[in-house]
């Protein structure tokens, strides 16, 4: 009878326990993930030879049907998709040749986001110091008063290295902004572009490519601001209480000097040196596609066969596209470590190609961990241990309790 009565407390105790105590969260089994059915699988991305835009010569993956490269007499230039990054052509992507004033739009990718475009400047004398001879200008006077935006116009518009050294100043001098800038054009991707003058003007040992010159382009259309000021034909340039008028030195936007305007031009920048020879980088719309493309010192044609090849290039990009295979991506290459040290770096290839990633060096090791983490984190919890073994308590004195009522009978018989 002791050991009834105390089986019948054991019982009602854990049975009032069993309604009292809540299941804990920790022993929840998680819900199953829903499954979208009929989701379309997304298609794999295409790859690319990373080692093709390294190779000399006019690379170009052609399809049944497409359309035959321009020949064309620039040292080097680049025909891309500007919103996929896709390289549909190129001819010596990555030479190395100076940029002239093409570098100007590496400045304006580096300096714009600094300063507002209604901002107001007085410019002071040691800003307009160091200008190189027979540098392009808009007409920046010392102690004139000017918006950003009119400084900004200045540059896009008439080239002027007089603005680019104002709004250099204004973004911690010049020796800095050239750092600033080589970052900049790392973190894009830019591999072959050496800044030592910010402004393009000739100087030992600065360099870029077709290549980076078409990442910059690219990269100038996704900044409204950018886009703003090199698809503008003319402004008006503050000169204290009275303006003047200024032209974009861009033929294929404005369409002066003989050069027909290209239809859908959004401009982007052109730029001359002696060292240099003629550069433009040009961006293009055509119904729902934008190309970029970028061309460096055409060796025949004289001063505008600038423009005529950025339109032959342009023309064949738009008939070409979706009959080539691309050849190679502007998109900059990203790398991240994975967060385990059982795991080595993810890597991206420069020119598009699919991420690659290694195996994990121990798989077992490395699945079991998160299940581990979980059995620790129930373990530390005191509420966690204690109601499971109250639960199996009341049900060990449940089921003790039904076992001696069913053998009860049996025993007065």
């Amino acid at each position: 009878m002791i050991v009834t009565s105390a089986v019948r407390h054991a019982a009602a105790g854990s049975a009032a326990l069993l309604f009292v105590l809540p299941v804990p969260a920790a022993v929840a089994s998680p819900p199953a993930p829903e499954r979208v059915v009929g989701e379309p699988t997304p298609p794999a991305r295409q790859y690319v030879d990373p080692a093709r835009l390294d190779r000399r010569g006019t690379q170009v993956q052609r399809l049944p049907g497409a359309p035959a490269v321009p020949s064309v007499s620039a040292l080097s230039w680049v025909v891309a998709d500007a919103s996929s990054g896709e390289v549909l052509a190129a001819h010596d992507a990555h030479r190395k040749l100076p940029p002239a004033s093409t570098l100007k739009s590496l400045f304006a990718l580096t300096a714009l986001p600094h300063h507002a475009p209604s901002e107001r400047h007085t410019v002071a004398d040691s800003e307009l110091t160091g200008i190189g001879a027979g540098s392009s200008m808009v007409g920046v006077k010392e102690g004139y008063t000017y918006k950003v935006s009119d400084l900004w116009n200045g540059v896009f518009l008439s080239s002027g290295n007089d603005a680019v050294h104002v709004l250099a100043s204004m973004n911690g001098g010049w020796e800095s902004m050239t750092r600033q800038m080589q970052e900049k054009a790392r973190s894009l991707g830019a591999e072959d572009t050496h800044v030592v003058s910010p402004d393009g003007y000739d100087a030992p040992g600065q360099v870029s490519s077709a290549y980076d010159l078409a990442v910059f382009g690219r990269a100038g259309l996704q900044d409204p601001d950018f886009a703003r000021y090199c698809s503008t034909p003319y402004a008006e340039f503050p000169a204290g209480s009275w303006s003047y008028g200024i032209a974009n030195t861009n033929r294929l936007l404005t369409g002066e000097n003989g050069v027909e305007r290209y239809p859908g031009l959004l401009g982007i920048k052109n730029g001359y040196t002696s060292n240099a020879g003629n550069t433009l980088i040009s961006a293009a719309r055509r119904g729902d596609r934008t190309l970029v493309v970028s061309v460096m010192n055409p060796q025949e044609g004289g001063g505008f066969a600038v423009y005529e090849e950025a339109r032959e290039l342009l023309d064949w990009g738009f008939e070409a596209a979706g009959r080539v295979q691309p050849v190679g991506s502007l998109a900059p290459v990203r790398a991240k470590a994975a967060a385990g040290s059982g795991t080595r770096t993810v890597s991206v290839a420069r020119q598009g190609r699919g991420a690659e990633a290694e195996a994990p060096r121990s798989p077992a090791r490395t699945v079991a961990a998160p299940a581990k983490k979980a059995r620790d984190e129930e373990a530390s919890g005191p509420s966690a241990g204690l109601p499971l073994t109250l639960v199996g308590s009341a049900c060990a004195a449940a089921l003790a309790l039904w076992g001696w009522r069913r053998r009860k009978p049996a025993d007065r018989a």
